[in-house]
């Protein structure tokens, strides 16, 4: 049902307007704490805790406008880049802090059942069009535009998500932290009249993954799609299989050959598939829709690849990455620059075999500004890393290179898909912990270590994003006495 988040409900119009009067009673009701105003409101949890104390709250508070607005961002060939970062993107909408933004995202594997996922929807056959004639977004990427390395296409695939923005922060400058706080999730359902009150995703076992090159059975090195079904309305948190198929060469529209999934956005036919509809039978993946992108733009260079997550957000794939989260960003460019894609429908932690249930998801996001002059002293103060907070958790998120783009010199895009290690990842997020439980909670660094080998869990975020990551998520509750 259209919440105020579909273009397509014949009454879009109303139910937008019955969403901001709903936004607007929220907002309301927040002010009546300074904290829970500037967005603290959104994490608290155990023990009422939140990284935004209420002078924080106060301070950014102070950043936004009499009247917060609502904003709406569709998912066009207008509205979205693929598979790159920008410093030089022109926003697409400019919001005020405090603002909240509905932000339609599309999976770039649509196109593996475009009947499923493409066919009958506006927003996903603009982005997606692609004849011998027209190719409506041509880069796909952050290489060269004549494909002049491996011939796949503009961009070369160096980067294959759809991201949709980006989002200017009025007010934003470098040094400053965005608050981003994830108030709704809700599934893109297929336009397509045969399958009514359904979404589909894909997950693609693909030569990225980590288990490609540690295959059992015949034909080893072979990639695997398999499309998923989640209910659309709501009224089940599962996905099933639908069918899967093993990649066969295709021949994209301009005549390249893709004999493995090298390029995204190609038309898979198929008439040179075989389905197998025999999968996965009577199992039920629990589903826990999250973004798997979510970023502000990077200032090193000026075209980054989607793929290698680090300290401007970007490709985590962190499945904690959902409704009620909030993220923490430190702005690197005027205006933060944000932008959202790569959802999924449900994922685990590694994200194994080279992708998630890589489904279209609907978000809606509220944006607060802490300017750096306020975040002295606090836990913000110096942040230069994503950070995640929950209603139970602060996660702190460890990258084999916290900063490639900087550490790894002029060839830092290619070079991190040889260098990266769980080792070196693991290192970068036991550091992370220590200083924000030093920085944040005020013990010293013998108490930090000893709690983290007690009470801090450490898991392997993703092993297939160039950048290996690692997280560390310490429960709230164990802080609830000494803030008491």
């Amino acid at each position: 049902m259209c919440q105020g988040d579909d273009r397509n409900c014949p009454d879009f119009e109303e139910h937008r307007r019955e969403f901001l009067n709903t936004m607007d009673h929220e907002r309301r009701t927040f002010l009546k704490s300074a904290f829970a105003a500037a967005g603290g409101a959104g994490v608290l949890g155990a023990g009422g805790l939140s990284l935004v104390t209420p002078a924080m709250a106060a301070a950014a508070q102070a950043q936004q406008p009499g009247r917060i607005s609502h904003h709406y961002l569709p998912a066009t060939a207008d509205t979205v880049h693929w598979g790159y970062f920008s410093k030089s993107l022109k926003p697409r909408v400019e919001i005020s802090p405090g603002d909240y933004v509905t932000i339609e995202t599309l999976t770039h594997h649509a196109n593996d059942d475009a009947e499923r996922m493409v066919t009958g929807d506006p927003g996903a056959e603009s982005v997606f069009h692609w004849t011998r004639e027209k190719k409506n977004i041509d880069r796909r990427g952050a290489g060269p535009m004549d494909a002049s390395i491996h011939g796949r296409g503009a961009g070369e695939g160096f980067g294959v998500h759809i991201c949709t923005g980006p989002v200017a922060i009025r007010g934003a400058e470098p040094g400053d932290v965005l608050e981003v706080r994830i108030v709704d999730m809700k599934p893109r359902p297929s336009a397509n009249p045969e399958f009514a009150g359904r979404a589909f995703g894909v997950n693609a076992a693909a030569w990225w993954g980590y288990h490609y090159k540690d295959l059992l059975t015949e034909p080893k090195e072979r990639e695997v799609v398999t499309i998923y079904e989640i209910d659309a309305r709501g009224e089940r948190n599962w996905a099933k299989a639908v069918y899967n198929f093993r990649w066969t060469p295709q021949t994209d529209p301009f005549g390249v050959v893709h004999s493995k999934i090298d390029y995204p956005g190609v038309p898979v036919d198929h008439s040179t598939i075989e389905k197998n509809f025999d999968v996965l039978k009577g199992i039920r993946i629990p589903v826990r829709p999250h973004f798997g992108v979510l970023a502000v733009a990077p200032k090193e260079v000026e075209m980054v690849d989607s793929v290698p997550p680090g300290y401007f957000g970007g490709n985590m794939d962190n499945w904690r990455l959902g409704k009620g989260a909030t993220m923490y960003y430190p702005v690197a460019v005027p205006g933060a620059l944000f932008s959202a894609g790569d959802p999924h429908a449900s994922q685990g932690d590694s994200e194994l075999c080279g992708t998630a249930i890589e489904c279209s998801f609907t978000g809606t996001f509220q944006f607060i500004l802490h300017k750096a002059a306020d975040l002295a002293g606090t836990a913000l103060e110096g942040l230069d890393y994503p950070m995640l907070e929950t209603a139970e958790d602060w996660v702190m998120h460890g990258f084999s290179y916290p900063n490639y783009l900087e550490q790894l010199g002029a060839n830092a895009q290619s070079v991190i898909y040889e260098k990266s290690s769980v080792d070196l990842a693991m290192r970068d997020a036991f550091r992370k912990m220590r200083q924000f439980l030093m920085n944040a909670k005020g013990l010293t660094e013998d108490e930090a270590i000893s709690l983290m080998s007690l009470g801090v869990d450490f898991g392997i975020t993703q092993v297939v994003d160039g950048n290996w990551g690692v997280h560390a998520i310490i429960k709230k509750s164990i802080f609830s006495a000494a803030d008491a």
